[in-house]
């Protein structure tokens, strides 16, 4: 069966520089999950400018499984699993840490809010300790957009579904605060975009 392989013009674009945030973020080695892979084109670039790291895709859609299982096989590349479907919301998880960091790249802004609290509570049952859980994509900060086009592109979101839109950062961090993350770094990124870097908080010692 012919898989119609699905492509997007912005992962085409940011994936380069993403990539080289991740490369000061993440070990050397190690198996790392990434959570709303989509198109795949993310993983794959990852997986070959990193080659040491064992890289676990997944998506709840089962059509993008299927572009990223094809994506991954035309890429020759053998560091990187087959995609599992892997809704966040469906605690516990189908696939099988510790990993040595997770991913996540333009999904809680196209998701409800809800879908961003699974995130952190699936994602703290998954990670090695030190592990970082990395998001990208656009936020707001202080209540505020960062920049008149993310307003735009705020208001297009919640235009095409109300349970959507650019989040603010500081509720964010909130939401990962009550699940044990601490946010570590905020990286500025092209096109009004934002990398932000959480752990999981240390456990009190006994």
């Amino acid at each position: 069966m012919t898989v119609e392989l699905r492509f997007s013009p912005a992962a085409e674009r940011n994936k380069q520089p993403i990539v080289e945030v991740l490369r000061d973020l993440l070990p050397d080695d190690g198996e790392v999950l990434e959570v709303a892979a989509g198109t795949g084109q993310h993983v794959v670039h990852f997986a070959s400018v990193m080659p040491g790291i064992i890289w676990q895709p997944t998506d709840p859609d089962h059509d993008s499984c299927a572009t990223i299982a094809t994506r991954i096989a035309q890429s020759g590349l053998t560091n990187i699993h087959a995609p599992i479907e892997l809704d966040v919301h469906a605690i516990p998880w189908p696939v099988h840490g510790p990993f040595s960091g997770l991913v996540c790249c333009n999904m809680i802004h196209i998701s409800p809010w809800s879908a961003t609290r699974a995130l952190f509570a699936g994602a703290r049952t998954q990670l090695a300790p030190r592990a970082p859980l990395i998001l990208y994509g656009p936020f707001k900060e202080g209540g505020s957009h960062t920049a008149e086009s993310n307003l735009d592109f705020d208001e297009s979101l919640r235009s095409r579904n109300p349970e959507w839109g650019v989040r603010d950062l500081t509720d964010v961090q909130a939401v990962a605060e009550s699940c044990g993350f601490v946010l570590q770094a905020i990286v500025n990124m092209p096109a009004n975009n934002r990398i932000a870097v959480f752990t999981l908080r240390a456990m009190s010692a006994v």
